[in-house]
C-alpha cells in the first residue's frame, strides 16, 4: 500500500477494530499481531519496553487485552487524530481515544502515538507511545 494520510487513517481504523474484537474475546490474535513489526518499542507512563520477538509482542498484547477485558472494554472512539507523513514509507498517527464499554460509558481516554512503517510485509506499527489522561 502506498502510504498517505488517508491510507494510514483507514489502516488504523481496521487495526482498532481488530484490537477491539480481540479485547472482547471474539477476534483473531494472529490478525492483531500482524499489525505489529518487531522489533517494536512500547512506551507508557509506566516505562519503556522493546519487544524483540513475535512471542514477546504476543505476551504484551495479551496482557493489555486481558486488562481491558477485565474493565469491560468494548471499543474505542477516536476523539481527534492527525497523521504526519515522515517520508514515503513512514508515518506518525496520533490520536486521543475514548475507550468505551458495551453501554457506551468511557473507561479511559489515552493519547496514543503510533509510528507506522511500510515494508515488504505491509504497514506495521513499530512504536507505540501511550499517555494516560
Amino acid at each position: 500500500m502506498a502510504l498517505d494520510a488517508d491510507a494510514v487513517g483507514r489502516w488504523i481504523d481496521e487495526y482498532l477494530g481488530t484490537f477491539a474484537a480481540c479485547a472482547r474475546g471474539d477476534g483473531d490474535m494472529a490478525s492483531l499481531l500482524g499489525h505489529f513489526g518487531v522489533p517494536m518499542v512500547i512506551t507508557t507512563d509506566e516505562g519503556v519496553v522493546t519487544l524483540m520477538t513475535d512471542d514477546e509482542a504476543a505476551a504484551v498484547m495479551q496482557s493489555q487485552l486481558d486488562g481491558l477485558r477485565a474493565l469491560g472494554f468494548h471499543h474505542s472512539q477516536v476523539r481527534q487524530s492527525e497523521v504526519t507523513m515522515l517520508n514515503a514509507t513512514s508515518s506518525v498517527y496520533r490520536a486521543t481515544l475514548s475507550r468505551r464499554n458495551a453501554d457506551g460509558d468511557e473507561i479511559d481516554c489515552p493519547t496514543v502515538t503510533y509510528v507506522i512503517t511500510d515494508d515488504v510485509a505491509g504497514p506495521r506499527i513499530v512504536l507505540l507511545a501511550a499517555r494516560s489522561q
